[in-house]
C-alpha cells in the first residue's frame, strides 16, 4: 500500500525562533504556528475565529534563516511532513507522544521589516534591520533545506503557479 505523508501550513510565528546546533554543526529550531480559521455560526450568524496551534521543527540553513529573518507574528508559509515523536514522561513514568511538523521548505510572507499582515507571496519594499540597527542582506524568499536559491517569481504568479521543488529527501511523490 503506498503512503503519502506531505503538510502545507500557512500561519503567524507565535515566538521568535532559537536557532541551536546539533553536536555535528547541524542548526535546528523549533517553532510554532498560529493558524487562524474563520467559520460563521448559524445560529447567531457571528463570525467565529478558530486558533490551530503547530509545532515545526526546522533543519540546516532554513532553521538558520528561519533564525535570521522571523519573528513573532510574522507570516510563514511551510511545507513539510507529519512525524510523531515518543518519550518516556520523567515525572510519571508514562509513555508520551506529540505530532508536530518536520519543515522542509519555507517561504517568507508579508513584509520585510517583520509586518504581520502579509498573505501575498512576494516580500515588501524595504529592508529590515537586525536587532543591532544594522542593515540586514535582503534574504530569498524561499528557503529550502539542501537546494540552491531559486529565483524569485514575480509578483504576478501564484504560489500555485511555480513548479514544485523537491528537497532531495525520501519523499518519493511530487507535490
Amino acid at each position: 500500500m503506498a503512503s503519502f505523508n506531505r503538510v502545507v501550513l500557512m500561519g503567524n510565528l507565535t515566538r521568535d525562533p532559537e536557532v541551536r546546533y546539533t553536536t555535528g554543526g547541524t542548526a535546528v529550531t523549533d517553532v510554532s504556528l498560529a493558524i487562524n480559521r474563520y467559520r460563521t455560526d448559524k445560529n447567531t450568524n457571528q463570525r467565529i475565529e478558530e486558533t490551530t496551534f503547530v509545532d515545526v521543527t526546522l533543519w540546516g540553513r532554513t532553521a538558520e534563516i528561519a533564525g535570521e529573518y522571523l519573528g513573532k507574528g510574522r507570516p510563514v508559509l511551510i511545507e513539510g511532513r507529519l512525524q510523531q515523536d515518543q518519550w518516556d514522561d520523567k515525572e510519571t513514568g508514562q509513555k508520551r507522544s506529540k505530532l508536530k511538523v518536520v519543515g522542509e521548505s519555507m517561504q517568507l510572507l508579508g513584509s520585510r521589516d517583520g509586518g504581520g499582515s502579509g498573505g501575498g507571496s512576494g516580500g515588501g519594499s524595504g529592508g529590515g534591520s537586525s536587532a543591532g540597527g544594522a542593515p540586514r542582506s535582503q534574504p530569498s524568499e524561499t528557503a529550502q533545506a539542501g537546494a540552491p536559491e531559486p529565483s524569485r517569481p514575480s509578483p504576478e504568479e501564484s504560489f500555485y503557479d511555480s513548479p514544485p521543488v523537491s528537497d532531495g529527501g525520501d519523499s518519493s511523490v511530487p507535490f
